[in-house]
């Protein structure tokens, strides 16, 4: 009320007339300062916004500048600190007391008369390595009973990761997770300042997930640096490598039987081997984070179509069928039942097909992750073939 009579005061310049004087003028005076006081709230109102519309741009420009001068961020700093965001918090890049002792650990544990040693990666959580990829080390064991199998995981370098290794470690199995110690593994490598500018931000990791693209280079360093068989963890062996070496297949051929398309998801390799430094050297040199399979399958196709046939390069390619006997447009079809339209023949052959001509089947986890196998399936009958617990093949 007291806000009505000051406004009503600045308004008529003079005290309202007394009810009692004069009842009608009350009214008509009454109803004036009605109509002005809500004439004027409306016009207040159309102020305030048009004062927030012009406003408001100004102070956002002012606000954004005075961060800038504060902060001092010139446009490198702000690029870097993009750069730092995108990196995954990911703990492949602690160093700590666990990979301090990686190279000790390896060499312990590949001094027990491997029949074959072998390598895997995982970056992942340790609740995502599930019945599949328990399968895919099953069939390790399988064509290898005395062969060791060793997983470049931080996550499964855990209590967690032994109690999912440890029905297989039961049964007299050589199989330990191990915290990778990247920088060990890259040094004296041409990938090493490569890695050393994504850890500082200096180098874009791109927009796919980085530890896909670590696993690709981890995989080329552990062989260089030790030795052996790296296999993909949706790989399922079909029988022993004991013969292969310096040894990786085409994932594609043309009409006349030459390769058009290498993959790295199996290789076998002596240690210090010049084809794998060129692998690291070309993942460094022209690594892309943006670009799916650049620096994995497409990487090593590039550097192979150089220097396949010159001197002191001496390595084979296995065609297809030897690592990828189903391609990834196919690969769906080995974990369906049969249906009645379906030539129930193939379904029958292929496992002895491949059992016969395969050294193992890739899964192409990209297409195939969320199929379950099926039972009847020809996948189900490998599958039960080439494992060791046999406990999860149809929650696979």
């Amino acid at each position: 009320m007291t806000f009505k009579r000051v406004v009503s005061h600045e308004i008529f310049g003079h005290r309202l007339v007394s009810r009692s004087k004069s009842p009608v003028i009350s009214i008509v005076l009454f109803s004036l300062l009605i109509f002005f006081m809500f004439a004027y709230s409306i016009i207040s109102n159309m102020s305030l916004q048009s004062a927030a519309f012009n406003v408001l741009p100004i102070s956002f420009t002012i606000s954004t500048q005075r961060n800038m001068i504060v902060e001092g961020d010139s446009e490198n700093d702000q690029f870097h600190r993009g750069i730092r965001r995108k990196l995954p918090e990911n703990e492949i890049f602690r160093s700590d007391e666990l990979t301090e002792k990686f190279h000790g650990r390896v060499q312990e544990f590949f001094n027990h008369k491997c029949e074959v040693q072998f390598f895997m990666t995982w970056i992942s959580t340790a609740e995502s390595f599930g019945a599949r990829e328990i399968l895919a080390v099953e069939s390790v064991f399988k064509a290898h009973p005395h062969g060791c199998l060793m997983i470049l995981s931080r996550t499964l370098d855990s209590a967690q990761g032994h109690m999912i290794l440890k029905p297989l470690l039961d049964r007299g199995f050589k199989v330990q997770a191990v915290t990778p110690d990247l920088p060990f593994l890259l040094n004296n490598t041409p990938a090493e300042a490569w890695f050393n500018d994504i850890k500082s931000g200096e180098k874009d990791p791109g927009g796919i997930p980085l530890a896909q693209n670590l696993s690709n280079l981890m995989r080329l360093a552990a062989l260089y640096k030790y030795g052996g068989v790296y296999l993909d963890t949706d790989f399922i062996v079909l029988k022993s490598f004991k013969g292969l070496k310096n040894t990786m297949g085409a994932q594609s051929i043309n009409s006349a039987k030459n390769w058009t398309r290498l993959n790295n998801a199996v290789l076998v390799f002596d240690k210090n081997h010049p084809l794998l430094y060129k692998f690291i050297e070309e993942f460094a040199l022209t690594f892309d984070g943006n670009k799916w399979g650049h620096n994995g399958p497409y990487m090593v196709s590039r550097v192979v179509h150089r220097v396949e046939g010159r001197p002191g390069y001496n390595f084979t390619i296995l065609p297809p069928v030897a690592f990828y006997p189903v391609d990834w447009i196919k690969i769906v079809r080995l974990f369906k039942v049969p249906s009645q339209q379906a030539d129930p023949k193939w379904f029958e052959a292929k496992p002895q097909e491949l059992n016969e001509k395969s050294y193992g089947l890739h899964l192409w986890n990209k297409q195939s992750s969320k199929l379950m196998v099926e039972e009847g399936s020809a996948m189900g009958k490998l599958l039960s073939e080439h494992c060791v617990l046999c406990n999860q093949i149809y929650s696979s």
